[in-house]
């Protein structure tokens, strides 16, 4: 029994100390699910940066690719709730958990909501050789000859695959799906004329679309972005009720105490609203982003009951 009563004590303490004092000096992992250097390592690096200061530990970045961010997901779900372990999460986070039938992981229930970064919108672009140029002309063909426009994505499941879906259904259109294992690869099939159709995050593309490799159709956001005020949005282009972001956030393991949680938060929006992360997301189109644990669970919720029924509709099940 006072082996009981000391433990809870214990537990009551650490939940009672703030995170600054329980991180400090401690080395605090970021998992990242995606390879080194690519657009999402980059933002977790300089989130790393700024948190380093402020919690006043050693905050490393470890990429944990693989499975559709599978492994890092069920690495961060097992940890202890102590802090020094928490993921770096994107859409793709809650994408793949909607599209398999048995769920690798509940974005709900084996995870801690700690705060959302930021959000951008996605790019719809088509192939040059294509001779499409605007969503209606997307629409208008593949209304004529359904399932011969072909459009690519980065893997079955992610963000891009189901947004380029949602869009399906909400167009009332068929196009066939060419899967890759990663953009890079389905951006040289698009600008070689062999796709004819990709949604795009802005940091994949951004390059092809200046140097006019490939056509920019319309942003799937509600309102237009600043870095294309010239493209329409797919609203305008009559696709009715579509209003896409991706984003990026920071999940911990489940039963993170409250008080450590919200303190988290608090580095971790401070971080975003700083110079060089709100830069970095500028130049991605993108915008930073301030809000509560609740507020970045409810979005989380909100995200996965929706992506469930994208999938469902479309039958997009992965097993």
């Amino acid at each position: 029994m006072l082996r009981h009563i000391l433990a809870a004590c214990a537990a009551a303490f650490v939940a009672a100390t703030p995170a600054s004092a329980q991180l400090a000096g401690k080395t605090v992992s970021i998992l990242v699910p995606f390879a080194a250097g690519g657009g999402t390592d980059i933002l977790a690096r300089e989130l790393a940066r700024h948190l380093n200061d402020t919690l006043k530990a050693n905050v490393v970045i470890d990429n944990r690719g693989g499975a559709g961010g599978q492994i890092a997901a069920r690495a961060v779900s097992r940890a202890a709730p102590d802090g020094a372990t928490l993921l770096f999460v994107t859409s793709t986070f809650v994408t793949t958990a909607a599209t398999r039938k048995q769920a690798p992981y509940d974005v709900e229930k084996d995870f801690t909501a700690i705060a959302l970064l930021g959000r951008g919108p996605l790019l719809v672009v088509a192939s040059n050789q294509s001779g499409l140029t605007s969503v209606k002309d997307i629409i208008a063909t593949a209304k004529a000859n359904p399932d011969a426009l072909n459009y690519v994505s980065s893997g079955t499941g992610g963000i891009l695959h189901l947004a380029a879906e949602l869009f399906k259904q909400k167009a009332g259109i068929r196009m066939t799906h060419v899967p890759y294992s990663g953009s890079g690869p389905a951006v040289i099939d698009l600008v070689a004329g062999r796709a004819q159709v990709f949604v795009s995050t802005v940091p994949t593309i951004l390059g092809q679309v200046q140097g006019k490799n490939v056509r920019l159709l319309a942003v799937t956001s509600a309102q237009r972005s600043p870095l294309f005020e010239g493209t329409p949005t797919l609203e305008e282009e009559g696709v009715k009720d579509l209003d896409l972001y991706t984003w990026w956030g920071i999940v911990g393991p489940p039963d993170m105490p409250a008080p450590l949680v919200a303190q988290l938060n608090g580095a971790i929006n401070e971080a975003a609203a700083a110079p060089p992360m709100r830069k970095r997301f500028e130049e991605e189109g993108a915008t930073t982003f301030k809000g509560s644990p609740a507020d970045f669970a409810k979005a989380l919720k909100d995200e996965y009951a929706g992506w469930r029924s994208v999938a469902e509709a479309g039958n997009l099940f992965i097993d």
